[in-house]
């Protein structure tokens, strides 16, 4: 049988539907996790606010993300590499400078080598549209998966023998466990009772698509502006330009990047290029500009009784060393194993004992990871002359 999509004028059956797990949010995260969890032979539902059909809209997610090579084997495994590699571009080399000085930190990917002697890229640039495509191609045509868009989880009840959750549109769900992919504003991780520290770094990323004159030649470079990061990201581009497009975070102050993103095209491109430079000659706007606000958050426990966190709902960072994406495969890869072990183990996959693995295995990798990025943003966004000193 393969996956049933279903929306809200066709959601009347009154009998409930009993699924092992039943997952909130079907974005990167989400969507992924429920691939692994129906490969591996788990009966899923999966519920999100938004229609498929618009995720792919070019207004609805400008951004691209860093893939680390971990996370290129989780997408491999459930499919999504092979649909979306040739939309991919490899990072070949990283460069990091201060400012605009001519002196910068390179990194070649042919400096590190495997057993073999095979030099593999630092990691994979891809736009987070393509993998929401991927995403469309696949979920409709995997077993044991039933997808509910646009819909939400109404109410949820954790019981002793399982989780009863009834959708916006009457549907009613029994689980074995349920997982929040829900993203940082996770409103049944709040439900849960679960606290949530976080604080705001008063900037924004502005993330916007160029084409460029000569080719990146697979080069990601950050250049370190006292505003903060300014980083230009290899994207593939086009057949008879194959490497000249370019994805661009630009952090901007709290009091500025509203008004740099009320500009017009001419004057935002001329502000971009100030930042930019010629190095790649001429630079034109592709699409649309969107801007993120940067905040850093953890959530005190990930699982309950019955219930857990993926993902953003668990954690979110500055996007400074380009991790967040990764760090959401990360968990979804512990918490495919660790339910998957404790399925072959005979155990209850929604207990607290087994969700307390899952816990175990991510929490650790994932403050250290935030620590670091938090310490980078104090590092690299400072104008104080003696941290200026430091990093030079």
């Amino acid at each position: 049988m393969s996956a049933k999509t279903s929306s809200t004028a066709q959601s009347d059956a009154p009998e409930a539907l009993d699924v092992d797990v039943l997952i909130s949010g079907g974005g990167l995260a989400g969507g992924t996790l429920s691939l692994a969890l129906a490969q591996a032979g788990f009966r899923v539902a999966t519920v999100d606010l938004e229609n498929m059909a618009t995720w792919t809209d070019q207004g609805f997610d400008g951004r691209a993300s860093a893939i680390a090579l971990s996370s290129q084997r989780v997408l491999a495994g459930v499919g999504i590499w092979d649909v979306i590699h040739q939309e991919t571009a490899p990072m070949l080399d990283i460069r990091i400078s201060d400012g605009h000085s001519p002196l910068f930190l390179h990194y070649d990917h042919t400096e590190l080598t495997d057993a073999d002697g095979v030099s593999e890229p630092f990691g994979y640039m891809v736009e987070n549209r393509s993998i929401r495509k991927a995403l469309n191609v696949l979920v409709p045509n995997t077993e044991a998966l039933t997808y509910f868009a646009p819909n939400r989880i109404q109410s949820l009840d954790r019981a002793a023998d399982a989780a009863h959750a009834v959708l916006q549109d009457g549907t009613r769900i029994r689980a074995k466990l349920v997982v929040s992919c829900e993203g940082r504003r996770s409103p049944l991780r709040d439900q849960a009772g679960i606290k949530l520290t976080k604080w705001d770094y008063h900037q924004a990323g502005i993330v916007c698509t160029v084409e460029h004159e000569k080719p990146h030649n697979f080069c990601a470079q950050e250049h370190f502006l006292p505003s903060g990061p300014f980083a230009i990201l290899p994207l593939p581009g086009t057949a008879d330009k194959p490497a000249c497009r370019s994805s661009i975070v630009w952090t901007e102050r709290e009091d500025l990047w509203p008004l740099i993103m009320d500009l017009d095209d001419e004057a935002f491109l001329e502000e971009l290029v100030e930042r930019f430079g010629d190095f790649l000659g001429g630079v034109t706007l592709v699409g649309p500009r969107f801007a993120y606000p940067f905040s850093l958050q953890y959530a005190h426990e990930y699982v309950k009784d019955r219930f857990a966190l993926v993902a953003d709902s668990a954690h979110g960072m500055h996007p400074i060393a380009g991790q967040g994406l990764n760090m959401g495969l990360r968990d979804v890869a512990a918490l495919v194993d660790v339910l998957t072990e404790a399925r072959r183990m005979g155990q209850d996959i929604g207990s607290l004992a087994v969700l307390e693995h899952y816990q175990r295995w991510r929490r650790f990798d994932n403050t250290l990871m935030l620590a670091v990025t938090d310490t980078l943003v104090k590092l690299f966004s400072n104008a104080v002359e003696p941290v200026q000193l430091a990093r030079d």
